[in-house]
């Protein structure tokens, strides 16, 4: 038998007991890019960007629909050999909504594994139980002014550190105090770092500043940087 084979004696045969060779694991990738991060606690930091493929969810104001459908299926490895072409720290998964797939979880290990440091910008709809405590979690609930507030998986907050952050996304004042509640009613900023974001062309990033400055409210306000440098551009 050779070097790759299995096998055992029963009943004085030789039995093979070979499994299988079992298939690389393969995701749907949307793009792969490089780029700045515009948000976050790692914004301005130079990034590679992996977007999976695919979502549940439809937010009323979404910048990223053309990753609902379509990408091309790859191997973990061949997507950590193209991430490894940017020699850059920092990795950032993102979607569509990445643990969509469940194969997500495997990747976020193996770039952990292989030294970068790794953000998962997740909608906080789907179980953040078994993500790599390794991985910063960008965990983005979603406000009435989305369409998708029935979503939110409440339960993911007990599973924040520190290090993760809450992002959430206003579009108008009806939005911005029915975060300001949740924020005191989960003592968010007590267990890790909080973002609230304006809905780029829905509110004055001015007026979004203003009403934080007025209520005292312990969060971090953020633009996304990456709209004002280029725009609506895709893979950026």
């Amino acid at each position: 038998m050779n070097g790759h084979a299995a096998a055992r004696v029963a009943n004085g045969n030789v039995v093979d007991t070979t499994s299988p060779a079992q298939p690389e694991q393969r995701l749907r990738i949307s793009e792969i890019f490089h780029s700045l991060q515009g948000e976050a606690d790692a914004v301005g930091w130079r990034t590679v960007f992996v977007r999976l493929t695919g979502c549940p969810l439809r937010c009323v104001w979404c910048d990223t629909e053309y990753a609902f459908h379509g990408g091309q299926w790859r191997t973990i490895a061949a997507v950590l050999a193209e991430v490894a072409v940017y020699e850059t720290r920092h990795v950032c998964v993102t979607g569509g909504e990445p643990l969509a797939q469940k194969r997500c979880l495997g990747l976020l290990a193996k770039l952990c594994d292989a030294g970068y440091e790794v953000s998962l910008e997740t909608s906080g709809a789907l179980d953040v139980v078994e993500v790599d405590p390794r991985v910063r979690k960008v965990l983005d609930l979603k406000a009435p002014g989305s369409g998708e507030v029935a979503c939110n998986l409440w339960s993911n907050l007990d599973h924040l550190t520190p290090r993760d952050q809450v992002k959430i996304v206003i579009a108008d004042r009806a939005d911005y105090d029915w975060a300001r509640a949740r924020v005191a009613e989960h003592a968010l900023a007590a267990c890790c770092q909080v973002l609230f974001s304006p809905v780029h062309g829905r509110v004055a990033p001015r007026e979004l500043a203003e009403w934080i400055l007025a209520d005292r409210a312990p969060v971090r306000m953020q633009l996304q940087m990456h709209k004002f440098l280029w725009g609506e551009e895709p893979g950026h």
